[in-house]
């Protein structure tokens, strides 16, 4: 009788992961074999494998991916002319073997839904039919949802979600840090802009042609939520927020430099319609984990302020940038992961020399359960406290899930996609 083979793994995970595999229960076996399956600069938790599956790819943004496996990326620069890109495994075998592209106008939302891949550019969303087979029917003409959104040139991006219900939530930020006055210096009071940026709109995914007038503001006072997502567990919106900067720069008198990086918190909201997350009149403290009034409105530093502000339900240090919000639902990754999320940080903490990395935060019962922690890290390649000689190779950017479970991490700097396993 043939022997059986039984077989035992064991990671070894740094810069780059190595998995010895025993065989036990066969004679003349191979006692082991090494199989390198992290080859990229970045490092992960114990456990986990880290492949580079496209590289050179531009300024990927945001990612989706068909239940067929087509990853979907939306570039902010047009490359060779296009802005959606495709990778493909044709044969099934694990391997990006097959790459297109199509879209002749950039942005970052991208998102599969239902028969519909969506996509925004810097002023709208529009939606592609997909065949049985999940495959865009019609590249060359998009069904277009809602236009006319206002872009100002900065923090102009368009992230969205949808949810169950065929509603469309779409970011529209604002480009001026503070709602500043640049004449006088001061605060605008009414904040005009509120009308028609720097919070959360809601529209119908399953109608086409509307402007602001078809409607509603979801969310005001949220300055620039590029992490954006629908959680269908707590059937609510969640939303990441860029915080202002500034601080020291037009008010050295209140505002010390290392205060300036410190300040405000990065923040991560589950918000309701109706909410008003505080800016410009007021900023979240991560310290005093408090509101604290804008010096643009009368602030000091101490004062408080938005009181009819939402709290957020967590907090991370200043000037992250946090790009992307992805809520974890597969299998493959350990029990701690399952419903729990991530958020891409696209830029560095000052104050910290820390940055550039995925972050995740657990959640229990729809809340968060435990403090945040670095998930991915090293995207900028060198270590940041000690900068001299260090050349940046990649920015977090876009997250997404397959449908084995895997997780997608995707770079508008260095043009990479990487892919997670368990």
């Amino acid at each position: 009788m043939k022997p059986i083979r039984l077989t035992k793994n064991l990671c070894l995970v740094g810069t780059a992961m190595i998995c010895i595999t025993f065989f036990v229960g066969c004679k003349n076996e191979p006692k082991v074999v090494k199989t390198t399956v992290n080859e990229t600069i970045l490092t992960a938790p114990e456990g986990f494998s880290v492949e580079e599956i496209g590289k050179d790819l531009g300024a990927v943004r945001h990612l989706t991916i068909s239940k067929n496996g087509n990853i979907y990326a939306n570039r902010s620069v047009l490359k060779e002319g296009k802005a959606i890109l495709v990778l493909k495994d044709t044969n099934k075998d694990g391997a990006i073997d097959a790459q297109e592209a199509f879209a002749e106008v950039p942005g970052t939302g991208i998102l599969v839904k239902d028969n519909y891949l969506y996509a925004s550019s810097n002023s709208g969303v529009f939606r592609y039919a997909l065949n049985e087979d999940h495959e865009v029917v019609d590249t060359e003409n998009p069904e277009k949802i809602v236009d006319g959104l206002l872009d100002m040139g900065a923090d102009n991006a368009k992230p969205f979600t949808i949810d169950a219900h065929n509603n469309l939530y779409v970011t529209i930020g604002s480009w001026n840090d503070a709602c500043r006055d640049n004449e006088a210096g001061a605060g605008m009071i009414p904040c005009t802009l509120l009308d028609s940026a720097a919070g959360i709109w809601k529209f119908k995914a399953d109608a086409l042609n509307q402007t602001y007038a078809d409607g509603t503001r979801y969310v005001t006072g949220i300055k620039n939520a590029v992490g954006i997502t629908w959680n269908f567990k707590t059937n609510s919106l969640f939303a990441t927020d860029h915080g202002r900067g500034g601080l020291h720069s037009f008010y050295p008198d209140l505002y010390t430099e290392e205060q300036d990086g410190d300040l405000p918190a990065e923040t991560l909201y589950e918000l309701k319609q109706g909410d008003n997350a505080g800016w410009p009149s007021s900023y979240y403290d991560p310290f005093k984990k408090k509101r604290i009034l804008a010096p643009e409105y009368g602030g000091d530093g101490e004062k408080m302020g938005g009181e009819d502000a939402v709290t957020p339900i967590m907090d991370f240090p200043a000037h992250l940038g946090p790009n992307d919000l992805l809520f974890y639902t597969g299998d493959m990754f350990p029990e701690k992961y399952k419903n729990g999320a991530f958020i891409a940080f696209h830029n560095q903490s000052p104050t910290l020399k820390k940055g550039f990395f995925v972050a995740f935060v657990p959640f229990k019962d729809g809340k968060p359960s435990g403090d945040w922690e670095v998930f991915l890290d090293n995207f900028a390649g060198f270590d940041l406290v000690n900068t001299e000689g260090g050349t940046l190779q990649h920015r977090p950017c876009g997250l997404a899930q397959g449908p084995d479970g895997a997780l997608y991490v995707c770079d508008d700097f260095g043009g990479s996609i990487f892919k997670i396993t368990y």
